[in-house]
């Protein structure tokens, strides 16, 4: 089913007029309340703890990046394990990207 999204959003993408900025970003899907991150199970071969800089806290789960566009349309995202650094997943983010300004945090410059 994901791969179906991924097409239908790759064929909008080719059809809406690009904008000339996107803004890239990530956010927190945390599993459990922070008292659990070191006992939980679930996902456990896929999620782990992270931080968030912005709300200075641990967390367990993962981490969604996405490249959007001023009008609020998700050109791109990846779900990754809330261990990952903005930076390493900034290239496949950005792949096939046509917009000439893209706004990001600090994250994205380490």
């Amino acid at each position: 089913m994901i791969w179906l999204v991924q097409l239908i959003r790759q064929a909008m993408n080719r059809k809406i007029s690009p904008d000339t900025m996107v803004i890239m970003g990530s956010f927190p899907l945390p599993l459990c309340q922070p008292v659990r991150n070191h006992r939980a199970k679930i996902f456990n071969s896929f999620a782990d703890i992270g931080h968030n800089a912005a709300k200075n806290l641990w967390f367990y789960g993962f981490k969604v990046h996405m490249l959007v566009t001023l009008s609020g349309f998700i050109l791109n995202y990846i779900v990754t394990p809330a261990s990952v650094h903005d930076i390493k997943v900034a290239n496949e983010l950005l792949e096939g990207c046509r917009q000439s300004v893209i706004l990001a945090d600090l994250g994205y410059l380490s």
